[in-house]
């Protein structure tokens, strides 16, 4: 089996892909774009990508996708992010002025690096960065990385633990080409929906997903194919297995218009 992620080795996506798929091959993306397209593409089997982050909130990027591209989300995994600061072996604190990472990492550290003082760079991969900035050899930029790239390309940590929240937590979802048989324990289900634009609309339609059982756990509200119209991102725990679906989804709910069931799969456990 082949699976993808968005990145390069030893970064966060990479460590979520190991630990779902040990024997699996593992190949890196440097865009989330290009890493759909191989799924879509049959050059992988699955795709690991992250998809929330309890810091930031939801990654829009692959949110956006999950709409347009043939794939089911298969299941879900949490990685618990501590970002180090990482430099060249004769780099101190006080000679930073910039530092690399992917949009994402340095948005989860964006207020003590806006207290620092530091110019932000994004790039492609939170490892990739410790790459570059060994690569080109400049003491004055640092990565926020994993506290193991140091260690891989020759580099230090000046800063263990730098992120703004103690409980940055990202969640990891399994997407596969297509859909395939509930499991008896799968509680969660993903789902995408517009609703009449009329007043009220949104709370009528909660508030039966609501009473059919459905506990809502994220929601996000993203622009959809027409100017000025939006399409609802939700998340939802419901009684296990393919009853527990029909239970909440069948018939569908009136107050739900194009509805797309994106995944139904078994709920990480919050740690």
């Amino acid at each position: 089996m082949r699976v993808g992620y968005q990145g390069e080795g030893l970064s966060y996506s990479d460590q979520a892909t190991i630990h779902l798929f040990p024997e699996a091959e593992r190949v890196g993306f440097g865009s989330f774009a290009g890493a759909f397209q191989a799924l879509a593409n049959q050059e992988v089997d699955r795709l690991v990508v992250p998809i929330e982050n309890s810091t930031i909130g939801s990654v829009l990027p692959v949110l956006d996708r999950l709409a347009r591209f043939p794939v089911s989300i298969t299941g879900e995994h949490l990685v618990q992010v501590r970002h180090a600061l990482v430099g060249l072996a004769e780099a101190t604190i006080e000679g930073i002025r910039k530092v690399r990472s992917h949009p994402q990492a340095l948005a989860q550290a964006d207020d003590r690096i806006e207290k620092a003082g530091w110019e932000t760079i994004p790039t492609h991969d939170t490892a990739g960065a410790v790459r570059v900035v060994v690569e080109q050899g400049d003491p004055s930029v640092a990565a926020l990385a994993p506290q193991h790239t140091a260690t891989l390309h020759g580099a230090k940590v000046l800063i263990k633990d730098f992120l703004d929240r103690d409980h940055n937590t990202t969640r990891f979802v399994v997407l596969a080409p297509n859909g395939g048989r509930i499991a008896e324990n799968a509680n969660k289900t993903s789902m995408v929906f517009e609703t009449a634009h009329s007043p009220g609309a949104l709370a009528l339609a909660l508030t039966e997903l609501g009473l059919r059982g459905a506990n809502l756990t994220h929601l996000q509200s993203r622009p959809a194919d027409q100017a000025w119209k939006y399409r609802f991102y939700a998340d939802m725990i419901h009684p296990p297995g393919p009853e527990g679906v029909r239970e909440v989804l069948e018939p569908r709910p009136a107050t739900l218009a194009a509805l797309q069931v994106l995944g139904t799969y078994p709920a990480a456990e919050i740690p």
